[in-house]
C-alpha cells in the first residue's frame, strides 16, 4: 500500500493512493497523534468501511507523510564512501525541521554550504524498544524518501551537527509512505534542476534497515511515527536559491522541493 497524508477540507487526512488511477482513496481515521499506530493494524485492502470519498492525485495537496516525534538521522552508512563508519554514529532532528512535497527549503544566512542528502526513511509503526533484527519488519510501517538537509560548515565546525540538520524546513519527506517496498535494493537518485548528482542503491548501506532499528531501539523507544534517515550516498552539495531538488526511490516515488532564499536575519550562529 502506498499510504499519503493530504490536506482536506476537514483538515490532514489519510488516504491511499491508487497510482495506476492516480487517486488517493481517503481513509476513515483521521490524521492526529494515533494515526500512524491504526495505520500499522490497516489491512491490504483495506476494509470498505475503512474507506471514503476518492480525491484526484493530480490536485491532492499532499503533506508530510507523518509528524514525527524525533528523526533519527544515521550518519556515514553507505560502503565504499571514504568516511563510511564501522560504529553507529546518529544523529538528531526535531520535528519543526519536517516539511512535505512542494514545500520550500529555506536556506540560512548562518551557513554557506546547505547541502542535500537523498536518503530511504523508514517510518516506525509500532512502539519497540531493543528488538532484534528479525523482528524488526513487525515494528516497520513503511519507507519513505527523505532529504537530510545539512549545513556542512555548521556541521564540521566543532562537530555540531544537531545544529547543522535540524533547522526548520531541513527535512523534506514524502511523497508517501510504501508498506510493500523492499529496503534491501532500493534505487535512490537525487537530482538538481533536472540533473543527477547522487545514485546509489540500499544493497550498499553498512546496516540494513533491520539492523538500524533494532541498534537504535537499543538506545531509545522508537514510537509510531518516529522516522530514521538512513544514509547518503555519494554526491551531496551545496543548494542555491531557486534549485529544485527532486529524490527518485524506485517503488517509492518523487519527493521534490524548491529551495528558497534565507528569511532569516540573524548574522552569527546563537
Amino acid at each position: 500500500m502506498d499510504l499519503a497524508r493530504l490536506m482536506t477540507p476537514d483538515g490532514p487526512r489519510y488516504g491511499l493512493v491508487d497510482q495506476a488511477r492516480d487517486t488517493v482513496r481517503l481513509l476513515t481515521l483521521p490524521a492526529g497523534p494515533d494515526a500512524v499506530a491504526a495505520l500499522a493494524d490497516l489491512t491490504d485492502p483495506p476494509a470498505p468501511a475503512a474507506t471514503g470519498d476518492t480525491v484526484p492525485l493530480a490536485t491532492a495537496k499532499l503533506l508530510a507523510p507523518v509528524v514525527p516525534g524525533k528523526v533519527v538521522v544515521i550518519g556515514r552508512n553507505y560502503g565504499g564512501r571514504p568516511d563510511a563508519a564501522d560504529r553507529l554514529v546518529i544523529h538528531l532532528k526535531p520535528p519543526t525541521s519536517v516539511v512535505g512535497p512542494d514545500e520550500p527549503i529555506v536556506l540560512t544566512d548562518l551557513s554557506q554550504d546547505v547541502r542535500y542528502e537523498g536518503e530511504l526513511a523508514v517510518v516506525i509503526g509500532r512502539t519497540c524498544r531493543s528488538v532484534p533484527p528479525e523482528r524488526a519488519a513487525h515494528h516497520v510501517l513503511g519507507y519513505t524518501c527523505a532529504n537530510d538537509v545539512t549545513a556542512w560548515d555548521i556541521g564540521t565546525d566543532g562537530g555540531q551537527w544537531t545544529k547543522a540538520k535540524g533547522m526548520d524546513t531541513f527535512c523534506p519527506l514524502g511523497p508517501w509512505i510504501s508498506t510493500d517496498l523492499d529496503p534491501a535494493a532500493a534505487l535512490i537518485t537525487t537530482r538538481i534542476n533536472g540533473e543527477v548528482r547522487q545514485k546509489g542503491s540500499t544493497a550498499h548501506l553498512t546496516r540494513s534497515t533491520a539492523v538500524l532499528v533494532s541498534e537504535v531501539s537499543r538506545l531509545m523507544t522508537l514510537l509510531p511515527g518516529d522516522v530514521l534517515l538512513t544514509g547518503t550516498p555519494e554526491g551531496s552539495a551545496a543548494l542555491a536559491p531557486e534549485d529544485t531538488v527532486t529524490i527518485d526511490i524506485d517503488g517509492l516515488g518523487t519527493l521534490r522541493n524548491p529551495v528558497a532564499a534565507p528569511t532569516d536575519s540573524r548574522t552569527t550562529a546563537p
